[in-house]
């Protein structure tokens, strides 16, 4: 009985075990379902690399319980000692070469797929007038937020990735603290974000994927930077050229906006006396704002990343950060506001829009 019962406890734990080790996620964060022509390549190099280990394995098998059955008992006794073969050199030669063979199948293609994604000369192309034909992001990765600047276009905005379909988008990445890692899992690999150096690649986003999702992907980050790593994700919207431009231009106009500590409203005076410190509401300026810039804030799907978009949340974050993002850095970093400050402050920041 007590043997029977050890039994069921290992198989519960193999069954337990299977289900943390098979990759559960969710379906908007995954590889498997690539979209766009990086993501495509990558994921048929995942399946062809997949197809030949897979080959391997059918073949060692299939030796292994062939020698397992023939040689299993021998007719002659079991004192009778098999034909040695250590030291063949024809058998020597032959499982030495076809690893070899199969090693240069896997990194030929490996090799080309890589350099073909490395290939970013076509980020510093400029037309006639001097102005550089492949649009350019620069990435920067904070402590626990994203913010991406344009730099032809001479805008900045955080946690939601604007970009076109149908064309290559080149990224420059870089860290502001510590080390992260940028990575939209459906539409291309991971690249790290160093506060040394600078990272180059390119992603393109195709329509048919983007219709399919409704226009939205999502990323995050891929390396562990804190206690709120896994909190670190970002939007990525993605419009056709046309609809690009049209948000460009509203962004643009947001030139030299910014909240009046004299306002009547008390949202606006509030927002200009405690907030404007560290974000911006201009969606136009130099990166390196302190806190993510919150022009397109009423644009988008969640308060700091984490929360529901709705002015319960704002509330709720402003009153204490800490407990939705731990490790974040606006926590202690503004003056103790009343309820009716904080609701205002919600209520003014939820206004700012580029959107029509």
């Amino acid at each position: 009985m007590m043997k029977g019962l050890k039994k069921w406890r290992l198989f519960s734990l193999l069954a337990v075990m299977t289900v943390f080790l098979s990759a559960c996620g969710e379906e908007y964060i995954t590889t498997l379902k690539p979209a766009g022509a990086v993501g495509k390549e990558q994921f048929n190099l995942l399946l062809f690399s997949i197809s030949i280990m897979a080959l391997v394995v059918v073949v060692v098998s299939v030796l292994y319980l062939y020698a397992f059955a023939k040689f299993r008992r021998s007719k002659q006794g079991e004192d009778h000692m098999p034909k040695q073969v250590e030291g063949s050199h024809t058998l020597e030669v032959i499982w030495t070469v076809i690893p070899i063979i199969l090693l240069l199948i896997l990194t030929v293609p490996t090799l080309i797929t890589t350099y073909k994604f490395a290939d970013v000369k076509a980020m510093e192309e400029v037309d006639e007038e001097g102005n550089k034909t492949a649009l350019t992001v620069n990435v920067t990765a904070k402590l626990y937020w994203w913010e991406f600047e344009y730099p032809e276009q001479g805008i900045v905005t955080a946690q939601e990735l604007v970009v076109p379909t149908g064309e290559k988008v080149y990224f420059n990445l870089k860290a502001a603290d510590v080390k992260h890692s940028f990575w939209i899992p459906s539409v291309g690999g991971k690249m790290d974000t160093n506060v040394e150096n600078v990272n180059k690649f390119y992603l393109q986003f195709d329509e048919e994927s983007a219709d399919l999702k409704d226009g939205v992907f999502y990323g995050k980050c891929a390396e562990l930077c804190g206690p709120s790593h896994a909190l670190m994700d970002f939007k990525v919207k993605t419009l056709s050229r046309e609809d690009f431009d049209n948000w460009v231009a509203a962004m643009q106009a947001t030139e030299g906006q910014t909240a009046n500590a004299d306002s009547a409203d008390l949202g606006e005076a509030t927002f200009a006396n405690s907030c404007l410190g560290c974000h911006a509401i201009s969606g136009v300026g130099a990166s390196g704002a302190m806190g993510p810039n919150l022009a397109t804030f009423a644009d988008r799907n969640r308060v700091a990343g984490v929360l529901e978009h709705s002015k319960e949340s704002i509330e709720k974050w402003v009153t204490d950060p800490e407990p939705y993002k731990p490790g974040n850095l606006m926590t202690g970093k503004y003056g103790e506001l009343s309820e009716e400050e904080i609701s205002a402050v919600a209520d003014y920041i939820m206004t700012l829009s580029v959107e029509d």
